[in-house]
């Protein structure tokens, strides 16, 4: 097998791991049961917040450049505009559901990436950096508080043009600012040679010194009046939590470059093919997962953390075992089969 087809498996278990994160995390705020401050799994529960899905929109950015870097910029734009069309009315359509849905945010993510298609290394880095500082200067100036009703976590004015564009762009579940910076930060790796060991090496480590990064910020913060900014976790997402959700996209991406070389392909079949279809199994996390949670009576708050670790395991045993039966007469889940067709 070459490294190539090696990295395409360490990318496809990285997305799992990333898919994996994220489900855990949203059937603890479907189920409203709150984190907590003390024990093992309050303290998983924390470190996997706004990491998961972090890694999951800096895997998309990757995505991104791997598939059109030998297009055309004028046939990649299009077929970029054309996945992020497919992406807005999904993602629309789950928000129904499920307030806190990033495919909608996605959609933009992938609409505005256009702009740096064949940009260069040292101006995606540039980009980042700019994201992230107007990100931290909007935090400093503007309510972020504004819409939200923190009890609930329902958004007032989120279907309202004024309220929708607040939520997009500055304080929603997943904003532009500065979400952009992960899905940046992924066409940055993508430019990388990331099948070389070296280069997975150093990936990994980049990753572990952000996250040092990030939780040295939240120290020094402690007990300051910029405490509540400087925080590592998602809302509101200050500069620590840019630094960890970077280190933490980079430390699995490049654990995971790593893992894929040195472990029987044939062992990882199950999760890699689940990688391959993390639309389909996000938006099946949302409609059966939570459905059936729904359906017996889980999502009033009054299950225990455990609990909700139980439920989010359960979910995963079964959606990786039928995203590997699917993978043996199918190549593609049925929405990304679906996106392809529409998208090209």
């Amino acid at each position: 097998m070459s490294a190539d087809e090696r990295r395409l498996h360490g990318l496809d278990l990285a997305r799992y791991l990333a898919l994996a994160g994220m489900v855990l995390v949203n059937f603890r705020l479907a189920m409203a049961v709150e984190a907590g401050s003390d024990g093992w799994l309050a303290t998983f529960f924390h470190l996997l917040e706004g990491k998961a899905s972090a890694t999951f929109v800096t895997l998309a950015g990757l995505g991104l450049v791997l598939a059109t870097q030998r297009q055309r910029w004028m046939q990649a734009s299009v077929q970029t505009w054309r996945r992020a069309l497919f992406l807005l009315v999904l993602g629309v359509l789950n928000l129904t559901l499920f307030p806190a849905d990033i495919l909608h945010y996605y959609a933009v993510y992938f609409a505005l990436a256009v702009l740096w298609l064949r940009a260069t290394p040292q101006v995606l880095l540039a980009s980042i950096i700019g994201v992230a500082a107007c990100s931290f200067w909007a935090l400093l100036h503007w309510d972020y508080s504004h819409g939200w009703n923190w009890q609930t976590l329902d958004y007032a004015g989120l279907w309202q043009w004024p309220g929708a564009a607040r939520n997009l762009l500055f304080n929603g579940f997943h904003p532009l600012l500065p979400w952009m910076c992960f899905f940046l930060l992924g066409m940055l790796l993508a430019r990388l040679p990331l099948s070389q060991p070296r280069v997975q090496r150093a990936v990994l480590l980049l990753g572990l010194l952000l996250l040092g990064a990030g939780q040295g910020v939240q120290h020094l913060a402690q007990g300051s009046a910029w405490q509540p900014w400087l925080g590592t976790q998602p809302m509101p997402p200050g500069p620590a939590y840019v630094l960890t959700g970077a280190g933490a996209g980079c430390s699995v991406i490049g654990a995971c470059l790593w893992f894929a070389r040195a472990w029987p392909v044939e062992g990882l079949a199950p999760f890699t093919a689940a990688g391959r279809m993390t639309l389909t199994l996000y938006v099946g996390h949302i409609l059966l997962g939570m459905g059936t949670l729904e359906g017996l009576g889980l999502l009033d708050g009054s299950a225990s953390l455990p609990a909700v670790l139980l439920w989010a395991l359960l979910f995963l045993v079964l959606a990786t075992g039928a995203a590997w039966l699917w993978s043996w007469r199918f190549a593609r889940g049925p929405l990304e089969a679906v996106m392809r067709r529409i998208a090209g």
